[in-house]
């Protein structure tokens, strides 16, 4: 039985491989400040995740500012700068074609800080302290 190119099951290893090959590249393109562009100027950016399509003609990677400020502002003067940027990853990754990136604001950090506020909530710490006692008593 063939898998689906286009299965839920996840990105392969070569998806996995070539995107951490992107990363890479697009934090030494950053580090070296090549893009010129005034919302660039003097930020610091992180590329936590880059996630490859199937057939690796698009890349979308997820960045972010040191401190997280103006994120929006910086991935619109990434996106605006796309063929630039391709034309640098054509450069630093071997592969037969470069591949199309679009930038996105990474929302991991503050999703982490969400699910960690809702699990020091006075409602989780309660249930947990019911299920503690409820332990003991067995």
């Amino acid at each position: 039985m063939s898998k689906q190119p286009n299965s839920p099951a996840g990105p392969n290893q070569r998806m996995l491989r070539v995107g951490e090959l992107v990363r890479h590249a697009l934090a030494d393109l950053f580090q070296r400040g090549e893009i010129e562009d005034e919302a660039l100027v003097g930020a610091v950016i992180t590329v936590p995740e880059v996630r490859m399509s199937t057939d690796l003609k698009l890349a979308n990677a997820y960045v972010m500012p040191l401190g997280g400020l103006r994120a929006e502002e910086i991935v619109g003067a990434l996106n605006a700068h796309h063929k630039f940027i391709r034309g640098r990853l054509a450069a630093a990754i071997n592969m037969k074609f470069a591949p199309e990136v679009r930038f996105f604001v990474d929302e991991t950090f503050a999703e982490a800080d969400r699910i960690d506020a809702i699990l020091r909530s006075d409602r989780v710490q309660r249930d947990l302290s019911a299920d503690d006692e409820g332990k003991d008593e067995q």
